[in-house]
Order: C-alpha cells, then structure tokens, then sequence
C-alpha cells in the first residue's frame, strides 16, 4: 500500500471523522513505556531515555487527539450524538481516562528530573481528573446500554463492553503506584478512594466475562473486524490484580502512623492472594486468545484501529506479573514477565508503523471507511480503493 499523503485531506474532514478509539494508542504507547521502567534490568544503555522519550510523544498524541475531539464535539455535535448512540464507538470513551492513566503516572517517575516538586502537583490533579472521567464513563456508558438509546444483542456482544467499567480500576492501580509518592491525608485519600474505585470496577467486569463465555459459546467467535476484542479480556483481569497489588504495597507506607494502621498487614496479603488469583483467572484468557488470534490471522486478519488492543491489556498483565516476581521472588514470573515484555514491544512496534501509515495516508480518517456493524475502519484495500474511485470522480 503506497503511503503517499493525501493533499485533499483537510482538517476538517479529520476532525468530523475523529473517533474516540485513538486513544487506544495512548493506552498502548503508555502502558510500553510503563513496562520499560518497571523492568527492573538494565537491558540495553539508553532504556530510561527510551521510555522518557515515549513518554513525551504520548503527551503529544494526547493533546493533539484531545484537541481533535473537543474540535468535532463543537464543531459536529450531530455527530457526536450519533457516536454515543453507536453500541461499539461509544465503548471507547472509556479509553479516554485510561489513556490520561500512564500520562500522568509519567509525571511522578520522569517528570520530578524534569519539572521538580511540580511534578507531583500536575500528578495528582490530573489522578483526580482521571478519576472524574472514569467514573463518569463507567455510569453514563452503562446507562447508555440499559435504554433505547443503545440496541445490544448478545450474538453481537464482545469484550468491547469492557472498555467503560475497566477505566475505573486502571486510575485505582494508579492511585496504587502514586500514593507512596504523597504524605498525610492526601495519600491516604488516594488509597482508600483507589479501593472503592478497584470495586466500581471489577466485580462489574467480571460479570461481563461470564456473559462473554456465554456469548462465545453460543454464537461463536465474531467477526474479523473485532478479532482483536479478545485480548480485552486481560484488562479488567490484569489491572484487577495490578492495583490490589500496588494498593497492598502502598498501605504498608500511606498507612502508617495512622488509625488504620493495623490494616496495612491485612491488604498487603489481601492485595497478593487475590492478585494472584485473578492473574491466574487472566493467564487462562491469554492462552485463548492467542489460540483466537493464529486462527484469524491464519483466514487473513485486516487491520484497523482495534489493533490497538494486542497492547495495553498485555502490558497490564505484564505490569501485574512483574509485582507478583517482587512479592514472592519466584523466577518463573520474572520470566514471564520478560517474555510479555517481548511481546508487548512486538506489537507496539507492528500497530504503531500501521497506525502511522494509516494517519499519513487518511485512509484511517476516512468517515465512508468506518464499519457501519463495528464503527472501526474497514481494512485498508477496501479504503485504499474507495480513496481511489473518490480521487478519480473529483479528477
């Protein structure tokens, strides 16, 4: 596919055909970066930087889809009703809090070197931002389900339904990681919020996977377009186990000298068993949904932005395997956790060439290229030839 820019093209078009689900790519860049910093090995000199340097583009991208999405809800508010009233591009507003999530952890372990004490500062406003957002998808988009606006059936249901109700436990595992980072009220405030957060969450997707089984065994994998949705299953699972994880690590500091003292021993245990289990719960799900995925790629897997979803929820699940190596000291997931990390990289290396090829050509930004079934760009021959029978009419 050649990648020769389309000079006709304009902003407009991008913004009226921008979509919610961009923000994927925030969630999958971030959550590499993360997993750079969080494996505890120099493996190559210029690792800190590498990720220091993902970090920044992430901030970049952010902004710039931020601003293309306010953009088209001002601009094209016809559209943006349409898009809530869609049962699949909805989901993805719940990507947007989770995007927000690895920006603004970035802050507390780049950011200090950079900006100083501020650093925390813009961390922690922007954790209750987060915190805001997530909460506000994880009850709108539900309640969007629950009425006519919405129409689901369970032969259409995927793992896409996950997207709003995981937001909530992704800015919990955060608070997890940030509250040491805090003193006195302010951290202790994050940690017992992050664990009502943690239960807004995950009994709520747990709920969702055991209807998806159903959904699965009844009508069968669905189709091309949404092949990807199966690796969202780790999400709730691998975030789940992460942030009991850091929330048990954090109340063993945020914790002290306060009346709730004789508690940290207990969610520190709490934090690990459970942890463990429900990573165990997601090793399951990763081994099927690689078995789901060689299938379809073996019938010819078309790509579109969906893609995206071969990265965070791995990388979450890697995030959780790697605490699980700190707490008990077990090499098997430090193995583990490095063979994720490869796979992680992997994938992000693929989806970013295609993503990027897709934004400098247009093809991605091409509203008649959006599935009318899944709201998710068409595969690209399709789009490549609708961009060239267009060209040609206007000629």
């Amino acid at each position: 596919m050649s990648i020769k820019p389309l000079t006709n093209k304009s902003f407009s078009e991008v913004v009226r055909n921008f979509t919610p689900n961009w923000f994927t790519l925030n969630m999958g860049t971030g959550i590499t970066f993360l997993t750079l910093h969080n494996i505890n090995a120099h493996l190559f000199a210029s690792q800190m930087f590498l990720g220091e340097f993902l970090w920044f583009v992430n901030i970049f991208f952010f902004a710039l889809f931020l601003t293309l999405f306010i953009a088209r809800i001002i601009f094209y508010p016809e559209a943006v009703k349409l898009m809530l009233k869609h049962p699949i591009q909805s989901m993805f507003l719940g990507a947007i809090p989770m995007a927000l999530v690895p920006i603004l952890e970035g802050f507390a372990l780049y950011g200090q070197t950079l900006f100083g004490a501020v650093a925390l500062d813009i961390s922690l406003y922007l954790w209750w931002i987060d915190a805001f957002l997530a909460i506000s998808v994880g009850w709108l988009l539900p309640y969007l389900m629950f009425t006519v606006q919405h129409e689901h059936k369970l032969e259409n249901m995927t793992a896409v339904w996950l997207l709003p109700i995981v937001a909530s436990e992704v800015t919990a595992s955060a608070g997890g990681m940030l509250a040491p980072f805090y003193n006195g009220a302010v951290a202790e405030n994050m940690l017992l919020f992050s664990y009502v957060l943690w239960a807004f969450s995950v009994p709520l997707a747990l709920s969702v996977l055991v209807i998806l089984f159903l959904r699965l065994v009844s009508h069968k994998l669905p189709e091309k377009a949404l092949a990807v949705t199966s690796w969202l299953t780790l999400g709730p699972l691998g975030t789940g186990a992460l942030a009991l994880l850091l929330l048990g690590n954090a109340s063993k500091v945020v914790l002290v000298g306060t009346h709730l003292e004789h508690f940290a021993s207990f969610l520190y245990s709490f934090g690990f068993i459970t942890g463990l289990l429900l990573w165990g719960y997601g090793l399951w799900w990763y081994v099927m949904s690689w078995i789901i995925t060689i299938k379809f790629f073996k019938e010819g897997l078309p790509f579109n932005m969906g893609w995206w979803g071969f990265t965070f929820p791995i990388g979450v699940f890697t995030a959780a395997t790697f605490q699980l190596w700190q707490v008990t000291d077990y090499d098997i997931f430090k193995i583990l956790g490095i063979i994720f990390s490869i796979q992680l990289a992997l994938f992000w290396i693929l989806v970013f060439v295609k993503t990027f090829k897709g934004m400098w050509s247009g093809y991605l930004f091409s509203a008649p290229c959006l599935s009318p079934e899944t709201g998710l760009p068409k595969p690209e021959e399709e789009c490549e030839k609708f961009v060239k029978k267009k060209n040609a009419t206007k000629g």
